[in-house]
């Protein structure tokens, strides 16, 4: 569940950043045991950590070198990428510029001064290749330093003021040389489909889906073993690394590419996985080329009013740029104001749920222990994600007017009577499919189960 309390690092220029209710794919591992353990610790971990990026980034060699996890302030504690409140991710693309062909390799990360559980495959690369990394963090605030930092033109945020869970490297250049293999003919992306509502399958950029921060990390997971020792998710590691529990980053990727996708029968898109062969995976990058290819009006762009692209609790065009950079997507004032992406978010989002409530509530939740299937925990993220951006602000209503808790569950989500298609004042309400919660075997994101949703 987001957490409005959680504060940036000390002595940045980080604005509060508002933990958000993603989802994890099932495996995520349920944290038991110390810092050190397969699943981390549970109670309130250091959620302000640093990466550290190795030399040269954007080479096979850089890839294949595993970024270090450390705490950024020691004060406040370790920081440990077993630990699922704390885990790190990187996620690279790859554009071959002669044939506009695509690929995926997932860095790993590790804790700084240990060793991974199995050496990280080294990538071949065409030549000529444009890579672009992005990276995704399970804590709030994610600093980045270390010798690649400039070699492989990071960004994190905005005179250290920090994004808080998002950040890349090289991503202008990847996307302008993908953009050039789609203007060239080189590369074709792939139509987003039509879901089985009759509606277009959705994307990053579909209103339906947005929350308060949207396209913000990663679809890459990893391997960790029994004492925390940290691998790529391949097929030869899952061979030899018996017992290892999977690592995810809660991601709007993720929910789009593993949960509404399958709900809605859409298919995500997808590439090589250098570091797996004979696998295709996705990634953070080819989806908002998707998006920007075939989203249809309104296309939602990163708001000014998103929790990471605001400095001091203040809207910020230069932080907004810096972000919307990294996800292809145009400079303020492109895109909608605060009040128009509220607005959107709350009718547009609301409509659709509400259309596809039987079919999003027989879908496994992301997020089990808070949200008992896919559409109450999308109820759920759209109810905080109306106060996480403010809108109240805008003189709108919360679509979203009642959350129904069995403990610390949703089980239940009622909309509020004055949007489209609710049948009446008592709104659509709908409960979710109890029955999927042991899918998942209980195994959601702990740091966003909190306390329960108000009501």
């Amino acid at each position: 569940m987001p957490n409005p309390n959680a504060s940036g690092a000390p002595g940045s220029a980080a604005p509060a950043h508002r933990r958000k209710a993603s989802p994890t794919p099932s495996s995520c591992p349920t944290p038991t045991g110390g810092a050190g353990g397969g699943g981390g610790k549970a109670a309130d971990p250091n959620a302000n950590c640093t990466l550290i990026v190795p030399a040269n980034p954007l080479s096979a060699r850089g890839l294949a070198t595993p970024y270090q996890l450390t705490a950024t302030n020691a004060a406040m504690g370790a920081c440990n990428e077993a630990n699922v409140n704390q885990s790190a991710f990187v996620q690279a693309t790859i554009v071959d510029p002669a044939t506009g062909k695509l690929s995926v390799y997932n860095p790993l990360v590790i804790d700084q001064g240990t060793q991974p559980a199995a050496a990280p495959v080294t990538p071949t690369l065409p030549a000529g290749a444009v890579v672009g990394v992005w990276l995704g963090y399970n804590g709030a605030n994610l600093t980045l330093r270390g010798a690649g930092l400039q070699q492989g033109k990071c960004v994190n945020g905005l005179n250290g003021s920090v994004f808080g869970q998002f950040a890349y490297c090289n991503a202008p250049a990847f996307f302008q040389a993908a953009n050039a293999a789609i203007k060239g003919g080189m590369l074709t992306v792939p139509a987003l489909g039509t879901a089985k509502d009759g509606m277009p399958c959705m994307s990053t950029r579909d209103f339906a889906l947005i929350d308060q921060d949207q396209s913000d990390n990663v679809t890459a997971t990893y391997l960790t073993t029994g004492n925390g020792r940290i691998a790529q998710n391949t097929a030869a590691n899952k061979g030899r690394l018996a017992g290892a529990q999977t690592l995810s980053n809660p991601s709007d990727n993720a929910l789009l590419d593993v949960f509404v996708d399958p709900a809605l029968g859409c298919t995500p898109w997808t590439a090589p996985d250098l570091a797996n062969p004979g696998t295709v995976t996705t990634s953070l990058a080819m989806d908002e080329l998707q998006a920007a290819a075939h989203q249809a009006a309104p296309s939602a762009l990163v708001p000014m009013n998103d929790p990471m692209t605001m400095v001091n609790n203040q809207m910020s065009a230069a932080k907004t740029n810096l972000y919307r950079a990294g996800a292809d997507q145009p400079a303020v004032p492109a895109g909608q104001t605060p009040a128009t992406y509220c607005r959107m978010m709350d009718t547009v989002q609301a409509a659709r749920l509400q259309k596809d409530m039987q079919m999003l509530a027989a879908q496994a939740s992301p997020m089990p222990a808070a949200a008992n299937s896919l559409f109450t925990f999308l109820g759920m993220r759209l109810q905080q994600s109306f106060g996480n951006l403010n809108c109240q602000n805008f003189g709108l209503t919360n679509p979203v007017a009642k959350l129904t808790m069995n403990g610390n569950v949703v089980t239940a989500v009622t909309f509020a009577g004055n949007q489209p298609g609710n049948g009446g004042n008592n709104g659509g309400t709908q409960g979710g499919n109890g029955g999927k919660q042991g899918g998942n075997g209980g195994k959601g994101r702990p740091q966003h189960h909190g306390p329960p949703p108000q009501n």
